[in-house]
């Protein structure tokens, strides 16, 4: 536990305005006779003591003089006063605020260790403002509920906006501890074809020799569980302009979906806009141009068009077909099985053994 979770401070707050009355005292000044010192009106000095004035430096630096107490104290109390003041009136608002919370998935975020229990609807709405790092309810419904940035998605990808943004800010958190050089289209467009090699081994080891060869490319690499209620498979945007991010959530929890929806969000990395924040539900991309565009520019990088057309001329497909062809393309078999159930040549329920099955578990 950091020294930050262990420091203590107090539900209160003391206004300066009572430490100076108690020094007026000591030393029998009037609050006139104590203005006139200082060379500053009565009324002030008397809102200060009410609490209705501030203790502004050049103040404190008067008070210094008359009364002999540095005038970092005088600050330090104001400004610890004021801050009292200001988390109040947070709460306050925070209280009025509950119905904001209510559809993000708290439990969540809780239970994955992003955020402690809130015990109180205002620790809730703080707690959630903290971990989207924006500063008020406002501010989130400018960034994620009427982004400015193109938010482009699937047709079939229906979610509330704080269900994914969550699962977008997570990406955000895990996408930060990974230290990624600047961004190089050649170099990542390079990166991508070795990573198609790599689909041929275990996910794990895979995904981890994956993520080091984006981070050298400039493009952070997160596995992000997915949460109910946001049926995402995976996202790319660029949180600059030198650090792209791909974030899989593995919702299909096979080999094949996982490794499409990378290259599909590869495939917008290197072809569309950096303004663009890209959510896609799952590789049935519907009628959008450019997630179509997406979805042939990673199908065609897997499977070369003609080798594939080649392939599918068959009557018929055995299990040591599908083995051999994946063999001669250097990619994993379960790709191949994934694209013929994709395109109707099998039943869905065919050659599943020849997938790998992703587990959560063992990336936690």
């Amino acid at each position: 536990m950091s020294d930050s979770n262990l420091k203590w401070e107090p539900q209160y707050g003391i206004p300066p305005g009572w430490m100076l009355e108690d020094h007026l005292q000591a030393r029998g000044y009037s609050q006139a006779e104590f203005a006139q010192r200082c060379n500053r009106s009565p009324k002030l000095i008397s809102e200060i003591i009410a609490g209705k004035a501030p203790i502004e430096p050049a103040t404190a630096l008067q008070f210094e003089k008359v009364l002999g107490l540095n005038a970092q104290i005088w600050v330090n109390i104001e400004s610890k006063y004021q801050l009292f003041l200001a988390r109040e009136a947070e709460a306050k608002k925070a209280e009025e605020e509950s119905e904001w919370v209510r559809g993000f998935p708290i439990n969540h975020l809780v239970k994955r260790g992003y955020i402690s229990q809130p015990k109180t609807t205002a620790d809730q709405v703080s707690t959630l403002l903290a971990f989207f790092r924006i500063a008020s309810t406002d501010a989130w419904d400018v960034i994620y509920r009427h982004p400015k940035a193109a938010l482009r998605h699937s047709p079939s990808f229906k979610s509330d906006p704080k269900v994914w943004s969550t699962l977008l800010q997570i990406g955000v958190i895990k996408a930060e501890e990974q230290l990624c050089l600047p961004y190089c289209k050649s170099e990542f467009s390079t990166t991508v074809r070795r990573i198609r090699e790599l689909t041929r081994k275990p996910l794990v080891d895979a995904l981890n020799d994956a993520q080091k060869l984006c981070n050298d490319a400039g493009v952070g690499l997160v596995l992000v569980e997915p949460i109910r209620g946001a049926p995402l498979s995976g996202a790319a945007w660029w949180t600059n302009p030198k650090t792209a991010v791909i974030q899989l959530t593995g919702r299909y929890k096979s080999n094949d979906h996982l490794w499409f929806t990378f290259f599909h969000e590869a495939a917008h990395i290197l072809l569309h806009s950096k303004k663009n924040i890209f959510l896609d539900a799952s590789n049935d991309t519907g009628e959008a141009d450019i997630e179509l565009e997406a979805h042939r520019w990673a199908a065609n990088l897997l499977i070369p068009p003609k080798r594939w057309s080649d392939f599918v001329t068959r009557s018929s497909f055995t299990e040591q077909e599908i083995k051999t062809f994946a063999k001669e393309l250097g990619i994993a078999t379960g790709i191949v099985v994934g694209r013929l159930q994709h395109e109707g040549i099998i039943d869905w329920s065919h050659f599943n053994d020849l997938k790998e099955s992703f587990n959560w578990d063992d990336f936690r």
